[in-house]
């Protein structure tokens, strides 16, 4: 099985207290099934600049981390193609979504992955396999 993880699982991982669950099912799971998407690499960015503004050390310690989720997950970064943005596209008709969510679920669906977020109900009818480690 191949998974692919939302932002929010990753950022789980960086939290003072993260969720036991979280990083159990991470240690668990196989490293080569696990894939990020180019769409969550380009939150952490935007949070790092956001960041950085108001606090440059932070912004420049969340900057290093995505370099290391980049080297970490280098062969294992899920792109988006015209068969993601077409299924994306059929998916927004029937029911609105938020691009980045949409097209995360699309990733997902065209790929054969499960998307693995704490939000399910944010692409809830889509028909794509969602797993949530917080329960």
């Amino acid at each position: 099985m191949k998974y692919l993880l939302d932002t929010n699982i990753l950022s789980e991982t960086r939290r003072r207290r993260p969720e036991a669950r979280v990083l159990d099912w991470l240690r668990r799971a196989d490293a080569a099934s696990l894939h990020v998407s180019v769409l969550t690499l380009g939150e952490i960015a935007k949070g790092a600049a956001v960041i950085g503004r108001r606090d440059p050390a932070a912004g420049r310690a969340l900057a290093a981390w995505l370099d290391g989720l980049r080297e970490h997950y280098a062969d294992r970064v899920v792109g988006i193609d015209a068969a993601i943005a077409e299924t994306w596209g059929r998916m927004s008709a029937a029911r609105p979504l938020p691009a980045i969510d949409g097209l995360l679920a699309a990733s997902a669906q065209v790929l054969g992955m499960t998307l693995v977020t704490r939000n399910p109900r944010d692409i809830e009818g889509t028909g794509v396999p969602v797993f949530n480690p917080w329960g």
